[in-house]
């Protein structure tokens, strides 16, 4: 059985019967977990286990990780500060704050792969222009190339881990205030301002440092009036053509109230994957889940599934291996120091 193209959330800390019908059918690809998914690493390890006997392939285990406000689990993991803070840590020492990512990077993956995950959804490359509260200090920096080094770091790292990264949100969620869980963001920028949003993903790709994209639910209103998650032209013409991505693009949350005047949730799903999208995410709502995955009954798109296999995490070195490793200890002692560190202030 080949994957599906959506991605579904699960309730609890365990799967119950509905969860594992609805995970078994075919137009399924993969699982993201949340923090109420989230007990303990014996437990989150035997749930993956279990999401993964469901099926041959098993389905993608993703989750959001970025660090700081954005990392769905925590105890008994290491802690990951926000990414704002290598941006600063930059404005101080480049080479420091390159090495630092890399080793965030390689920790995130490390234990994410100890506990049976394929991937995060992260880095999160949107600039930090100072409006967006969503994105705040998800974001590494303001400057498009301080961005792009400190992710490729990162991804380099989260790749030496056995993960792919995937990079967000697509061309850019940073210049907008609005969040799009809430409400539709509108972008009215020209397109020459939007070329420094989409730097990231130029460095990014040009490196072979990203296996997937996540779409912003954003209308940028100069070049559409989709939001980009509809929009053949920032799938097709900008990521796939213009800057010449091959790998595996998300649709964000077709939940997420942005997408609500574009249809109900099956038009929705549909729409996006119209326009390019390899992987559809329906969370937090079971019912639209299971409408999306009727309609659905029959979709297959043969280049998806390969780009979606190839997210798939390397063989991963088990956890107790893992913590006993000098590799683990020193990456760890390195980011206690480095966060222990009284701040430094550059002046203006």
């Amino acid at each position: 059985m080949s994957l599906g193209p959506i991605m579904l959330d699960i309730e609890g800390t365990a799967l119950n019967p509905a969860d594992r019908d609805l995970l078994r059918d075919p137009t399924v690809g993969g699982v993201i977990l949340f923090s109420r998914n989230y007990e303990s690493v014996t437990q989150v390890t035997q749930l993956i286990a279990e999401i993964r006997a469901l099926r041959s392939p098993s389905l993608l285990i993703a989750v959001d990780y970025e660090g700081g406000r954005v990392q769905r689990f925590r105890e008994g993991f290491t802690i990951i500060p926000a990414m704002q803070k290598l941006g600063h840590e930059y404005d101080v020492d480049p080479e420091k704050a390159r090495q630092l990512a890399r080793t965030i990077g390689w920790l995130v993956a490390s234990e994410l792969r100890a506990v049976g995950a394929d991937l995060s959804f992260a880095p999160c490359v949107d600039l930090d222009w100072g409006v967006s509260e969503v994105i705040g200090d998800r974001s590494f920096h303001r400057k498009p190339d301080v961005v792009a080094v400190l992710a490729t770091a990162y991804s380099r790292g989260l790749q030496e881990g056995g993960m792919a990264a995937v990079a967000k949100h697509f061309p850019g969620h940073g210049a907008v205030v609005a969040d799009s869980h809430l409400q539709l963001p509108i972008d009215r920028r020209e397109y020459g301002d939007i070329l420094d949003d989409m730097r990231p993903y130029e460095k990014l790709i040009e490196y072979n440092a990203i296996g997937g994209v996540m779409i912003a639910h954003v209308v940028y209103k100069q070049l559409d009036d989709l939001p980009a998650g509809f929009s053949s032209y920032w799938i097709q013409q900008e990521l796939r053509d213009r800057i010449g991505f091959g790998g595996a693009v998300f649709c964000d949350d077709l939940t997420m109230k942005a997408t609500i005047p574009y249809g109900n949730i099956v038009q929705r799903a549909k729409r996006a994957l119209q326009a390019g999208c390899d992987m559809i995410l329906v969370c937090n709502d079971r019912t639209a889940a299971m409408q999306t995955v009727e309609a659905l009954q029959g979709y297959s798109n043969p280049l998806s599934l390969v780009r979606l296999a190839r997210l798939r995490g390397k063989p991963a070195v088990p956890r107790e291996k893992l913590l006993a490793s000098s590799e683990w200890r020193e990456a760890n002692k390195v980011l206690d120091h480095w966060l222990d560190r009284p701040s430094l202030e550059l002046n203006a």
